[in-house]
């Protein structure tokens, strides 16, 4: 990994923003993703990452945690936050914005436990394909403290393989439909591709009986999103 997104949170944060990631995935066409957006404060944040942080308790892990903006959030709320993310530049940024517990690690390496396990922004996307759910929920599962959370969202991304008569065309041979290949630049560079995972509800309830998990729903978003709740049982 180039590291290109650590780069660019980098640059912004150091006073040299000029242009914005730009990502794209196999079915999909070139897209902004605006550096600013990653800075963000809570009055700006979607309403599933709002309801999520509201919904936290006792000692946080935020997997994937970018720029840090929800680890600030909740720190200072009061909360104990361990931030985590496989980028070395987002990890920078994060401590140079005021995140007090931030190191680059992969949620599989992972030991201590926690009350509450934030994975936002799509956070099924780092289970990379269908075939390696049941590992990382098996693992995060691991990681509850008793009575513990995990807060975990979504899309079901089905509405992206309609024509235009509103049918739905898929390869029903192909893997599972949310299974993709996810493309990112930045000022011209291109980071090596990596797999990326969209789950619908359905299967990410299914997935989390088979380890042990109890799966509710807790909020739908305007555009086939969702923040569901894990607990053990």
């Amino acid at each position: 990994m180039k590291d290109l997104f650590g780069n660019a949170l980098l640059d912004y944060q150091n006073g040299k923003y000029t242009e914005d990631i730009i990502t794209s995935t196999n079915i999909s066409d070139e897209d902004d993703l605006p550096l600013p957006y990653l800075f963000r404060g809570f009055k700006d944040m979607p309403k599933l990452e709002q309801k999520a942080l509201k919904l936290a308790k006792g000692t946080v892990l935020d997997v994937g945690c970018g720029a840090g903006s929800h680890s600030l959030y909740l720190q200072k709320k009061g909360f104990h936050v361990d931030a985590i993310d496989i980028s070395k530049g987002a990890i920078e940024v994060a401590k140079q914005r005021g995140v007090l517990n931030a190191e680059v690690k992969n949620i599989l390496e992972e030991t201590n436990s926690f009350d509450t396990i934030l994975l936002l922004m799509n956070g099924t996307g780092i289970f990379q394909e269908l075939a390696q759910v049941s590992k990382y929920l098996t693992h995060l599962k691991s990681l509850l403290k008793p009575n513990g959370q995990i807060l975990i969202d979504s899309s079901d991304i089905q509405y992206m393989y309609e024509d235009e008569d509103g049918g739905v065309w898929m390869d029903m041979n192909a893997s599972y439909y949310g299974e993709l290949d996810y493309f990112l630049s930045y000022k011209g560079e291109k980071e090596d591709p990596m797999k990326w995972l969209y789950l619908d509800f359905n299967t990410l309830q299914t997935a989390c009986e088979t380890v042990g998990l109890k799966c509710e729903l807790v909020l739908e978003g305007d555009h086939f999103d969702y923040l569901a709740r894990l607990i053990a049982v």
